[in-house]
């Protein structure tokens, strides 16, 4: 008589045997109901927090991704200090907007995904191949979706091979678009592209590109009131993240506030932003 795995603590062989390089395709043959899409949810409206504006915008020889802090429930704020930027490998980077609780939860199968991957092929997958992947898991959240509970998050990386960060966006089937200079997802994003889309230029240095994202969520928050500006009072400041051919790395606390109290100060004087030159 074959001993229950559960019984005796061992795990089934199926568990110690890899059959593919996708840990969401494992997840879905062994335990489909921990995937975020296929949750059963409740009857009637479902209410829950939604993290809003992130932008990105790349410069010669990386790419910024920045996001605000504020989460909403309908007119409410649910959350000041939400994160909403993660890593997704050593040089690439997310940032979701949409339905909070689900939105992180992908973010972490998405880390885990590409770990496995990792670990099984020992390669990484190009840039190209990780953004395929978060499009697939955004098109199995579909369900949910339709339900109005939406993920829309922006995907960005150093892609080692041409060279030069890239940025990807997505709508909420899971079809994926190449975004080329600046991008922005989220209830905010049509001030966010406005803004960005007056200064913007292709031979921005880190700095400038830096600067240029946290003006462009200052605009959103300025005109988008789910969209959270620099709170100076609760030094809650907006998370903005570099992805280069070293790697991922997000701003310090120090220099996140630096470069927000700098704007603050500056809009005292002009409060719609800096301007753009006409020709």
């Amino acid at each position: 008589m074959e001993a229950n795995p559960r019984s005796t603590g061992r795990l089934p062989a199926a568990f110690l045997t890899p059959g593919s390089s996708s840990f969401m395709d494992f997840l879905s043959a062994h335990s489909p109901d921990l995937l975020p899409g296929h949750r059963k949810l409740p009857e009637g409206v479902v209410e829950a927090p939604h993290g809003t504006t992130i932008v990105a915008a790349t410069f010669p020889g990386g790419v910024v991704l920045a996001g605000d802090r504020r989460a909403t429930m309908g007119n409410m704020i649910a959350q000041r200090d939400i994160e909403k930027v993660f890593p997704a490998d050593e040089y690439s980077a997310v940032g979701i907007a949409g339905t909070a609780g689900l939105a992180v939860e992908m973010v972490k199968l998405f880390q885990l995904e590409l770990e496995h991957f990792e670990k099984v092929e020992g390669a990484t997958l190009s840039l190209e191949g990780k953004a395929n992947r978060l499009s697939t898991m955004i098109r199995g959240n579909l369900g949910m979706a339709m339900q109005g509970l939406a993920v829309v998050p922006l995907f960005a990386g150093w892609d080692e091979g041409k060279e030069k960060g890239r940025i990807f966006s997505y709508d909420v089937t899971g079809g994926r678009s190449e975004e080329h200079g600046f991008a922005a997802t989220g209830s905010g994003s049509i001030f966010a592209r406005g803004s960005m889309k007056k200064l913007y230029r292709d031979d921005l240095t880190e700095q400038q590109a830096t600067t240029l994202v946290v003006q462009a969520l200052y605009d959103a928050a300025d005109d988008d009131s789910a969209t959270g500006g620099p709170d100076l009072a609760r030094r809650i400041f907006p998370i903005v993240t570099v992805i280069t051919d070293e790697g991922f790395r997000r701003l310090t606390e120090a220099e996140s506030s630096e470069l927000a109290r700098s704007i603050t100060e500056r809009r005292l004087e002009q409060p719609d932003g800096p301007r753009a030159a006409l020709l």
